[in-house]
């Protein structure tokens, strides 16, 4: 069962509640609810572990246990089409309301309210959502407070980062963020002038992981790169026109902490800023494709990074 068995379900699309969550696909008017819209099952999934403190250690500053979830919609057919995540939803409607500062180690939520999950149909959420077509649930989460680099680089030991450089294209920043969740990595970091990270299209991008490892945006490169190196990561630039390749660098220094920068999807790294790299390396390719675009560059750099660390031991 998700929602009360006796509450009325929304029916109406054009109806002003609609249409509130709906806005939170403009910047505007997710800054002023300070909330984004999370779709699709996975995404859903990942904001209703991250709520019941069950997301990866490394993110619990940033998605604290009882402050993510504001809102669930769910379609009356979720429980047939996904048994567990309507369990997850019955299971976060179920917390008890309590003062802040409580901590869900007792059955409590520590925001303060309780989540409201509200039946509606297929056609209400696909009104509210940013996608095609609604998938059978959607959630309005809290914007995170925003975390400074130097949170994130004293709060544990980082050995692998990956820096978005002007990176503007959401389908390129949330695959970016979902493979450095998927290699391991430690963090994401977002220069002044990439996309937000939480448009719709990025959060589905991330197709969860965007609740799995801290994000710092809005950073200044060169500061970001000091921190970095002091911090004991040396900084390399992935550029397609590098004399080192990823094959032609030792296994070793390959493993060691490494944050890479990752440039915009047409132009790439500036001249200054992979001056500011300690040294640019290129993805081989080995066929007739001119190039790689910066998601799947990103991927192999990374991958290539946390396998030859986890070889290193």
């Amino acid at each position: 069962m998700t929602g009360r068995p006796d509450q009325e379900v929304m029916t109406n699309p054009r109806a002003e509640r609609v249409r509130s969550v709906a806005r939170l696909a403009g910047r505007s008017a997710r800054l002023r609810a300070g909330a984004f819209l999370v779709e699709g099952p996975q995404g859903c999934r990942e904001a209703l572990r991250a709520h019941l403190g069950r997301g990866p250690a490394k993110a619990r500053s940033v998605w604290p246990a009882g402050g993510v979830v504001r809102e669930v919609y769910v379609s009356d057919r979720l429980a047939q089409r996904d048994p567990e995540l309507a369990a997850l939803v019955d299971e976060v409607a179920s917390l008890r309301p309590s003062a802040a500062g409580l901590s869900h180690d007792d059955g409590r939520s520590p925001s303060g309210r309780r989540v409201a999950v509200r039946r509606a149909s297929d056609e209400v959420l696909t009104a509210m959502s940013d996608a095609v077509t609604g998938q059978g649930i959607l959630i309005v989460a809290a914007l995170p407070q925003a975390m400074g680099l130097d949170q994130v680089l004293t709060q544990g030991r980082v050995r692998l980062a990956a820096v978005l450089c002007r990176v503007q294209d959401p389908g390129n920043a949330g695959t970016i963020l979902r493979a450095a969740d998927a290699a391991g990595a430690d963090a994401v970091l977002l220069t002044t002038g990439s996309v937000d990270l939480f448009n719709p299209k990025v959060v589905r991008s991330t197709a969860g992981s965007i609740f799995h490892l801290p994000v710092v945006t809005g950073l200044s490169l060169d500061a970001s790169v000091d921190a970095l190196r002091q911090a004991g990561l040396q900084v390399w630039a992935a550029d397609g026109h590098a004399d080192h390749t990823l094959t032609s660098l030792a296994s070793e220094t390959l493993g060691s902490p490494t944050a890479w920068l990752l440039g915009n999807e047409a132009r790439g790294l500036s001249e200054t800023e992979r001056a500011l790299a300690d040294q640019a390396v290129a993805v081989p390719l080995y066929g007739a494709a001119e190039s790689l675009n910066v998601g799947t560059a990103a991927t192999v750099c990374l991958y290539a990074s946390a396998m030859a660390a986890r070889r290193a031991g």
